[in-house]
């Protein structure tokens, strides 16, 4: 399993993490009804690509509204990222987008940053 992928639908994201690039990308919205059952193959898919990592690791998350137990799930991978990061020493890097306007994905985004030793870069996208 080198690629693990989910569609979007009205309720959750759409997540495709490509293990042979290391790259892992989260977009959409995410109020599933149970978030922990939606996200743990995830963890798990990251576990096993932090058993043998790439050089470096891209998150790319671009959420246009997550719920409370969507956030704390968002948080179990910030934190999986973090230790590993600690650990082996390769580099991670978090790219969080959000949409020019949107103050309160901008404000979640830098609150993330404040709870994990990983690199943030805030980037601006225009609206579609």
């Amino acid at each position: 399993m080198n690629k693990y992928s989910i569609e979007a639908t009205p309720n959750t994201p759409n997540i495709k993490f490509d293990m042979e690039k290391g790259e892992l990308n989260i977009s959409g919205r995410s109020i599933p009804e149970n978030s922990i059952e939606f996200y743990n193959p995830l963890f798990s898919a990251l576990d096993k690509y932090l058993s043998n990592p790439k050089n470096n690791t891209v998150l790319n998350i671009q959420l246009e509204y997550f719920n409370s137990s969507s956030s704390a799930c968002l948080l179990s991978v910030f934190k999986k990222l973090e230790k590993f990061n600690k650990g082996v020493g390769f580099p991670v890097t978090v790219n969080w987008m959000y949409e020019e306007n949107d103050e309160d994905i901008l404000s979640a985004g830098k609150n993330f940053e404040g709870m994990v030793d990983l690199p943030f870069k805030m980037i601006s996208v225009s609206e579609n």
